[in-house]
């Protein structure tokens, strides 16, 4: 009897004891990664998704971390930050990831980011650009610039190269992503002598941009800053012309897409953007990327594939230096990443858990990007 009490006193101990996940060697290790694979930005999302997957083929090659295989675990946004909080959730509470990868959209990933850092789970954005995202907390990080590096990149660009004195503004202003842009090239632009000489708004996914574009007409700008997503910029550049709008157009890296060109057609054309990489740049590391992306895929990536693949990759080289610990571990490890080789260049992450890293501005001709002029920090 007294062994049998012994016993049932063990169980109940056993059963009001947390319950925990104990990893062995022979798991996956989990990877989250969440996205708009569908929807009015899905390139966004499907290059990221692709990029990542070629470096966790290459880790996994490689023997994975520290002998674990990375698997990837992996959600679409559906461009809503309603769905990108909802999978965040799933990632961190019932799949229990290690890390997470996401999102491109800033106003996506300040869905998500509260949600990673509440967790104490690691999140890398690798494109959202908005000051604020890696604000929200000591968990959350970026491989790409953030919109105060762009908003100069272009500002200067407009001013100093191309001599330009006079900018319109069109901005999104349901889109952090491009309301912090906007921000950032206006007082840029003014601040080198240049003159905004008007400032319009619009809502993702408009039809009808007539009365604004009217409006921005009636100024005859010099070039017409347009800090939006691909879709919504075709169709504006679209409609300028129409409007015998001749100015060009000039943006950031949401314009990074081959729907940009089929969308917009000769419309777009004599634009100009800032973007994380040029598929033109020589670099030994982006070429390795683009060949290997290319046989995998089909067509050339854009920055945001190689984003999608720098984040896989310095990721895995942070939780080898880590000992494959997740949590403050991991954080530590990725906080401490200097002189990263990545696709895009060398990466360092600075004190505000951003990116330190060059851009460069395209401009679309014959239907692609070329490569115009790099620009560092």
């Amino acid at each position: 009897m007294r062994r049998f009490l012994l016993a049932l006193v063990g169980t109940a101990g056993l059963l009001s004891a947390p319950f925990t996940t104990v990893s062995r060697a022979e798991d996956p290790l989990l990877i989250g990664h969440y996205g708009s694979l569908t929807g009015a930005q899905a390139t966004f999302g499907q290059s990221t998704s692709n990029g990542l997957k070629i470096a966790i083929a290459e880790v996994n090659e490689a023997g994975g971390v520290n002998g674990r295989k990375v698997q990837l675990v992996e959600y679409d946004t559906k461009g809503d930050p309603k769905e990108a909080a909802t999978v965040v959730t799933r990632l961190c509470t019932k799949d229990k990831v290690t890390a997470v990868i996401g999102e491109v959209a800033s106003t996506l990933s300040l869905a998500g980011a509260p949600i990673c850092q509440a967790a104490s789970i690691p999140m890398i954005s690798p494109s959202s650009t908005n000051e604020k995202v890696t604000q929200q907390g000591d968990m959350i990080f970026r491989t790409c610039y953030i919109d105060a590096f762009q908003g100069l990149v272009c500002a200067k660009f407009a001013r100093d190269t191309k001599g330009f004195k006079t900018a319109a503004v069109l901005l999104d202003q349901g889109q952090a992503y491009s309301v912090g842009l906007a921000e950032e090239f206006v007082k840029n632009f003014k601040a080198m002598g240049g003159t905004v000489v008007s400032q319009q708004q619009y809502n993702t996914g408009e039809a009808d941009y007539t009365a604004t574009l009217t409006a921005i007409r009636g100024t005859s700008p010099d070039v017409i800053f347009v800090p939006g997503y691909y879709t919504d910029v075709a169709n504006i550049a679209i409609q300028a012309r129409k409007l015998g709008i001749t100015a060009p157009l000039l943006g950031g890296d949401g314009w990074d897409s081959a729907k940009l060109t089929e969308i917009g057609g000769k419309s777009i054309e004599g634009s100009f953007y800032a973007n994380h990489a040029s598929p033109d740049d020589p670099s030994p590391a982006l070429q390795a990327f683009v060949a290997k992306y290319k046989d995998e895929y089909g067509p050339t990536p854009d920055a945001l594939a190689a984003l999608g693949y720098d984040s896989g990759k310095l990721l895995f080289d942070a939780l080898k230096r880590s000992g494959g610990k997740g949590g403050k571990d991991l954080a530590a490890a990725i906080a401490a990443t200097k002189d990263f080789p990545g696709a895009t260049g060398s990466i360092t992450i600075d004190a505000n858990r951003n990116a330190v890293k060059n851009a460069v501005i395209l401009e679309l001709k014959d239907g692609q990007p070329h490569f115009v002029a790099p620009v560092k920090p």
